[in-house]
């Protein structure tokens, strides 16, 4: 990609598009549909290695990047908070409620569409400049940050109990003080119907998946099933697709369902990229994605408990796991740790 991709006509058009499509469903069921399009994808490349449009063009394209449609479908949600549209009995701030589909309103179609063309925009300077991390998962984490500002939402929120890492406040289900909204993202009237005596002190983003054992677990976990169905398929995204995928549950209502997408895709690559494109040993690349897991795993739920958990929109602990993830990748190549980067870009190194 180049600079002049930013202002490819046909490109805004269709990132307009997604990101308001996106916002009509809803941004978890976007992404949902991301990985159902990776497994797709990625399955027809297995069966045929010309047939990568799939993935490239769709699912990670204008239509389901989670740059466009997910990060659209959230900014969507922090706007329709904020004017009062959503009334969706969401636990927390209802900006948060990435789940809630946003349905034809034309002004949030607007908001989803401009930020879809805000995430094409941050894809693509990332991959202009080849920068050493998922260029997606940026675009995700950035447009987070743009939608707190622009939307006047606070960009981090106040930490309550003894500092942001701690969510004992969440378990002994202490409530916000009256009069707190005003410093949350609006007065009490604009709090996106939810009333500042209603909301809970400390909103971690998973109540079922924040204890650090827990997460520690779950990472290892994943990260080796990544690696394996890396190593045994060649593909860095499977198993992130159907991670992706399986978040149909969890937008259900199916209970303790966890979220491992950002466990999976760094474990899938940092396997290939220790062995070479799985030309090097399988029990290695399993430790190592194992422990690939491990770490993304952690920082997610450390991103989490600083910007998520008492904020007032969803700032996407998944995307900045798999920003740190897919970097370390691109350190341990730069410094010849690793044989190969895999899929992530290294500066033209």
């Amino acid at each position: 990609m180049a600079l002049a991709d930013l202002w490819a006509v046909e490109m805004l058009i269709a990132a307009f598009a997604g990101g308001a499509f996106g916002a009509a469903l809803g941004a978890l069921p976007a992404f949902i549909f991301t990985g159902f399009m990776v497994i797709a994808g990625e399955t027809a490349v297995i069966a045929n290695v010309d047939a990568g449009s799939i993935t490239g063009s769709v699912a990670f394209g204008a239509p389901f990047s989670p740059a466009i449609s997910f990060a659209g479908g959230a900014a969507a949600a922090a706007y329709a908070a904020k004017r009062g549209y959503m009334e969706s009995g969401f636990d927390y701030h209802n900006a948060k409620d990435i789940a809630f589909a946003l349905g034809t309103k034309p002004d949030v179609l607007a908001v989803g569409g401009v930020f879809g063309i805000i995430g094409y925009w941050l894809t693509v300077a990332s991959a202009t400049f080849a920068m050493p991390y998922d260029h997606i998962a940026m675009g995700v984490t950035l447009s987070a940050l743009i939608h707190r500002v622009a939307f006047g939402y606070d960009i981090v929120g106040k930490a309550r109990g003894k500092g942001f890492l701690d969510m004992s406040p969440f378990e002994r289900e202490e409530m916000r003080v009256m009069g707190e909204a005003a410093t949350d993202g609006g007065s009490v009237e604009t709090d996106g119907g939810t009333a500042t005596a209603s909301r809970l002190a400390v909103e971690p983003w998973l109540p079922h998946q924040y204890k650090w054992g827990n997460v520690a677990a779950i990472g290892v976990v994943v990260g080796i099933l990544g690696g394996y169905i890396a190593m045994v398929t060649g593909s860095a995204f499977l198993t992130f697709g159907i991670s992706a995928a399986s978040l149909l549950f969890l937008n259900l209502g199916v209970e303790r369902i966890p979220v491992t997408h950002h466990m999976a895709l760094p474990g899938s690559t940092a396997a290939l990229a220790v062995s070479n494109g799985g030309e090097g040993s399988l029990a290695v690349a399993l430790l190592v994605a194992g422990a690939f897991g491990l770490i993304c795993a952690l920082f997610g739920e450390l991103f989490q408990r600083i910007f998520y958990a008492h904020g007032d929109t969803h700032w996407d602990p998944p995307a900045a796991a798999i920003v740190f993830g897919t970097f370390l990748v691109a350190v341990l190549y730069i410094a010849g740790v690793f044989p190969s980067s895999s899929w992530v870009a290294t500066l033209g190194i």
